[in-house]
């Protein structure tokens, strides 16, 4: 084993597909590619698709590297993956997230049976968001196409993005957290019976939901009975077409919740808003991240001031109009560095599937140098009723350095939040907040933000991890 192959630990979502598997080494990420996936791997490669997918930068690029990998006796390559800044889970996108994401898996398929290939999976976990762009991570998704044979990963299209794009644009895109309980994809029975009763009129979702479903549920006990009629070449792309056609109708407008205009209602005056911006620069200057998570980032307005000077950053926040918007602005102006997220932090993302290691919790998918906690303190302690300590120990496990603001309770916006409850929290003050984050933070700046009752602070974590 080489030196690069030392300490090797496999992956532990990577583990159902015969195909190969993940692992790292030395903390690189490799891929290891099996035997009886070599015939397909070779016909990526010489077919050209390999290399017209990652021109486009549909398709994660790779290198061959030596080493006989975890398991050599049924090894055939060990290929290293470009590495990407951050993991997210369809669960974690807004609705154009996952809808882009759909129609790219469907161009990669249009393109694969172009070179003689097809997907065989077309899961929403193959995918992952690079430089503002959906990217198909998976490199042994395809396998040779053979005449008459069917698309192999329709249904699992159908229930990873056609029935959760349908349910958040017709009913709720709330619905989208239908995903963190049904690992593979929306029952398309369970979406049939979700959907408004009119979409059975609607060609597109009655063929590819309503009688897709009804086909499922008729064979579900005797799938040898289910008709198996050959497909042509051409009949594959007409389906790929349609559901094409099917995915680019459904559409969400972000609107009427409950932060997704807030700068729109905000009372901040124009010279606080741009006090704060400037501090929030110059704390990062002097925090020099690599990495940063905005927590409760909205819009993203404060995101960019990280983002924009080539750090890496990711924008979580808890509103699907502030997250849309956000991923929309991103699209549009083409920015590489900026990642729109929706996360609850009182609930957010667990470990889920097997063993609970499939999909990964929040905090084991990396660590940023640091957190941006902006006009959300008063949210977590006020509206959700977490202790300040809480609060601090929770930044601290997150990152190294932490930008947090605290807004008084004569502010309106925490005003806002008590209008609707009695105020049960006479320890919420800047003397209780300084004391509980000190715990586990030195304070390295602290400055009122003009024209406000508002002070920033620029934190550093006592203890390393």
């Amino acid at each position: 084993m080489t030196d690069e192959m030392k300490d090797v630990q496999r992956n532990p979502a990577s583990f159902r597909d015969p195909s190969g598997f993940l692992f790292r080494a030395s903390g690189v990420l490799y891929r290891q590619v099996n035997r009886v996936y070599g015939e397909h791997y070779d016909r990526l490669l010489e077919s050209g698709l390999y290399r017209v997918l990652t021109d486009k930068g549909y398709l994660i690029p790779h290198r061959e590297v030596a080493g006989p990998g975890p398991l050599p006796e049924i090894a055939y390559k060990i290929i290293a993956p470009e590495p990407l800044p951050f993991i997210s889970y369809p669960y974690e996108w807004c609705f154009s997230q996952l809808r882009d994401a759909a129609l790219l898996t469907l161009k990669i398929q249009k393109i694969a049976l172009d070179h003689g290939l097809a997907l065989k999976d077309a899961s929403a976990y193959n995918i992952q968001f690079r430089n503002g762009k959906p990217i198909l991570i998976d490199t042994l998704s395809f396998e040779t196409y053979r005449e008459g044979e069917p698309w192999i990963a329709y249904r699992q299209f159908c229930q990873h993005f056609l029935a959760p794009l349908a349910l958040m644009s017709l009913r709720d895109v709330r619905l989208l957290q239908l995903l963190r309980v049904h690992l593979d994809g929306v029952p398309l029975d369970l979406a049939s019976c979700l959907l408004p009763a009119r979409t059975r009129l609607r060609f597109s979702l009655s063929s590819h939901i309503h009688l897709h479903a009804r086909s499922q549920r008729r064979y579900a006990d005797r799938p040898e009975k289910a008709p198996h009629r050959k497909l042509s070449r051409f009949a594959l792309q007409a389906i790929g077409e349609s559901l094409t056609g099917a995915v680019r109708k459904l559409e969400w407008r972000p609107a009427g919740t409950e932060w997704g205009d807030y700068y729109e209602k905000t009372n901040y005056s124009p010279a606080a808003l741009e006090h704060k911006k400037a501090l929030v620069a110059e704390y990062l200057a002097l925090a020099n991240p690599k990495v940063v998570w905005d927590l409760g980032a909205n819009l993203g307005l404060f995101s960019r001031l990280a983002s924009d000077k080539g750090i890496d950053t990711v924008a979580w926040d808890i509103d699907p109009a502030a997250v849309e918007k956000n991923y929309r602005q991103c699209r549009r102006q083409k920015e590489a560095h900026i990642l729109p997220l929706l996360i609850d932090l009182t609930n957010p993302s667990p470990g889920i599937g097997w063993e609970n290691e499939e999909r990964q919790t929040l905090l084991a998918r990396g660590k940023p140098d640091a957190v941006m906690a902006l006009a959300l303190v008063h949210h977590l302690a006020i509206a959700n009723n977490l202790p300040l300590e809480s609060v601090a120990r929770f930044f601290a496990r997150l990152g190294r350095f932490l930008i947090v603001e605290f807004i008084p309770k004569s502010d309106s916006q925490v005003q806002r939040l008590l209008a609707t409850r009695e105020d049960i929290f006479p320890d919420y003050n800047e003397q209780a907040f300084a004391a509980e984050f000190q715990k586990t933070f030195t304070v390295e700046r602290k400055t009122k933000v003009g024209d406000s009752e508002r002070t920033l602070y620029l934190m550093r974590r006592i203890r390393e991890s």
